[in-house]
């Protein structure tokens, strides 16, 4: 079962490995699935069998995407507020150079690729409206449905804005060292005024 496991984890990891080389040569829009399919040498069925759309090739993470906050919100420790959760998670994925933060050389053509396509630009606006969709239903549990959705555009509002700027000086050719550390001193200053606009009376946790 888990040699099973593996083949099928070699195979997706093929597949997009393929798929975002072609789509950085080529551009999204020229490259077809079939094409992925045989630069990954698996047939054309195999590829839709595990990623249904073309965009879901080049998104090939955007289920834990989706899920992050949530999780971070859902995961933290008895008395940590959302607020200093989403902050804990920003941090520590700072802190390891999480691949999604985009802060490697080769950022840059991944989001120049998405510029330049029209369903890619479509698909990343409906992974941020369910990735907060996503935070709301959990927040709800700890801050009431009243406040739920606000908290969630409050909380995932900032963490879109940092992943922006860090998109916006990557693009500028930026030292990647030079904007993990501004970052993280705008982080700490945005999560800060996050906790206190859904605490006001409260202390940051």
């Amino acid at each position: 079962m888990a040699l099973r496991a593996e083949k099928k984890a070699a195979t997706r990891t093929a597949l997009a490995d393929a798929a975002l080389a072609l789509f950085l040569e080529r551009g999204f829009d020229r490259v077809t699935v079939a094409e992925v399919a045989e630069a990954a040498r698996v047939s054309v069925n195999t590829a839709f069998n595990y990623f249904p759309t073309k965009e879901d090739l080049f998104f090939d993470r955007q289920d834990a995407v989706v899920r992050r906050l949530a999780d971070a919100v859902s995961s933290r420790l008895p008395g940590e507020s959302p607020a200093a959760a989403v902050r804990a998670l920003f941090l520590a994925e700072l802190d390891r150079d999480e691949p999604t933060l985009g802060l490697s050389p080769g950022a840059a053509g991944f989001w120049r690729v998405i510029d330049g396509s029209a369903a890619l630009q479509a698909r990343a606006r409906r992974l941020t409206e369910s990735a907060e969709a996503a935070l709301a239903a959990v927040l709800a549990g700890a801050v009431g449905e009243r406040s739920a959705g606000w908290a969630a555009a409050v909380l995932a509002g900032v963490d879109r804005a940092l992943h922006a700027e860090i998109r916006r000086r990557m693009l500028a050719g930026a030292d990647p060292a030079e904007v993990r550390a501004a970052i993280r001193a705008t982080a700490e200053d945005a999560f800060a005024a996050a906790a206190r606009a859904l605490d006001p009376g409260g202390e940051r946790r």
